[in-house]
C-alpha cells in the first residue's frame, strides 16, 4: 500500500499508517463487489491520513500505549473521514477528489450516498469491538453529530452574500476542526492519559483543524486544479463562500455582489476578475495570518503535553500546516 511520501520521514508512523489501512480494508466485505472495490479505491486514493496520524500519536500521550486498540481507532477515525468527504462531494456535486473521479460522478448520487452510509457502519463497527465504554462510543456519536450540523450550516448559508467571519469559522469548527478534535482526543483517551492532558490533546487538534481547512480554503484561490487535486473556486461557484473572500468582501462587498450573484453562470473571465478582487484588498493574506494564528495555539497545546518523541513529531508536522501546498 503506497503511503503519502510526506511520511518517509516518519518510518514508525508509516508502518502504524499501513496497518491502519490494513485494519480498515479487512473490515470492508460487501457482497456487492462494485460497491467494495468502489471503497477499496478510495482509502487507497493517496489521501495523507492526517487524522490517523495524529491518533496515533496522541495515543502515546498515556501511560497504556496499547498499539492495536491505537490502530483500530485511527482507522474507525479515517472511515468516518472517508464517508464524510464522499457525502460532501455529493452535496457540493464536486467531480473529482484527490485526482480522481468522485463515487457520483461515476456511479451516481444515490450509489455514492450509500456508499457513504456503509462506511459510516464500517466505523462503528471498528470502534465497537475496541471501545473501553459505552460512554467513549457515545462521546464519538455526539462528535460525529457535531461534524454533520457543520455539513448543513454550510449548507444553509450557500449563496447567503452576509455570512460572516464568525459564521465561517462556526461552520469549519463542526465540519473540520471536530474531526481532528477527536482523533486527538480518543487517541489520548484510549492511552488513559489524565484529563488535563486529554483537554490539551482536544485541543491541539482542535486548531490543527481551523488552521488545516483555512489553508485549505486559501489554496482553493491559489492552486491549480493538478496542484489541489481537485477543482479550483468550485466552492465559490457552488455558494460555499470562505475566509479569502469573506475578508476581502468586508467593507467592499458591492464590486464582488454582481459577480457572485451569477453563481454557477460563472464565467473563467468573472472567475479572473475575483481573484483579482481578492488579492486587491487583501482576502488571502488575512485568511492566512489566521490560520497562523491558530497554528501558534496548537502549537502551544503541544508543548504542554509530556515529552517524547511523538510530541517532537506532533510539534513538526503542526508546523508545516502552513507550508503545506496540497
Amino acid at each position: 500500500m503506497q503511503l503519502h511520501p510526506m511520511w518517509d520521514n516518519y518510518p514508525n508512523l508509516q508502518i502504524d499508517l499501513q496497518d491502519v489501512l490494513t485494519t480498515i480494508e479487512k473490515n470492508v466485505q460487501i457482497r456487492d463487489k462494485q460497491v467494495e472495490q468502489n471503497v477499496k479505491a478510495l482509502i487507497h486514493a493517496g489521501g495523507k491520513l492526517l487524522r490517523p496520524a495524529y491518533a496515533m500519536l496522541a495515543a502515546q500521550i498515556g501511560p497504556d500505549n496499547n498499539r492495536d486498540r491505537a490502530i483500530a481507532v485511527a482507522a474507525a477515525l479515517e472511515v468516518l473521514h472517508m464517508a464524510t468527504l464522499i457525502h460532501d462531494d455529493v452535496v457540493d456535486d464536486a467531480p473529482t477528489r484527490r485526482g480522481i473521479e468522485t463515487i457520483h460522478s461515476k456511479y451516481g448520487r444515490n450509489y455514492a450516498v450509500y456508499t457513504g452510509d456503509y462506511l459510516f457502519c464500517i466505523c462503528f463497527k471498528i470502534l465497537s469491538s475496541h471501545a473501553d465504554s459505552v460512554s467513549t462510543i457515545e462521546f464519538n456519536s455526539k462528535s460525529i453529530e457535531k461534524i454533520l450540523m457543520g455539513e448543513l450550516d454550510q449548507m444553509r448559508t450557500r449563496y447567503d452574500l452576509q455570512v460572516t467571519v464568525r459564521q465561517y469559522l462556526s461552520r469549519i469548527s463542526g465540519k473540520t476542526a471536530q474531526l481532528f478534535a477527536l482523533s486527538t482526543y480518543s487517541g489520548a483517551l484510549q492511552s488513559k492519559a489524565t484529563r488535563f492532558q486529554t483537554r490539551n490533546a482536544w485541543n491541539v487538534g482542535h486548531y490543527l483543524g481551523m488552521a488545516f481547512q483555512i489553508i485549505d480554503d486559501v489554496l482553493d484561490y491559489t492552486s491549480s486544479n493538478d496542484g489541489l487535486g481537485k477543482p479550483v473556486l468550485n466552492d465559490v461557484k457552488q455558494g460555499v463562500y470562505t475566509l479569502p473572500l469573506i475578508y476581502a468582501m468586508q467593507g467592499n462587498a458591492q464590486l464582488f455582489h454582481p459577480l457572485l450573484e451569477k453563481g454557477l453562470d460563472m464565467t473563467d473571465a468573472d472567475l479572473k476578475e475575483l481573484l483579482e478582487l481578492i488579492t486587491k484588498y487583501n482576502g488571502v493574506d488575512k485568511a492566512f495570518a489566521l490560520a497562523n494564528k491558530y497554528t501558534k495555539k496548537a502549537l502551544k497545546e503541544i508543548k504542554k503535553l509530556p515529552a517524547g518523541e511523538y510530541r517532537d513529531q506532533m510539534y513538526e508536522l503542526t508546523a508545516s500546516i502552513l507550508e503545506r501546498d496540497i
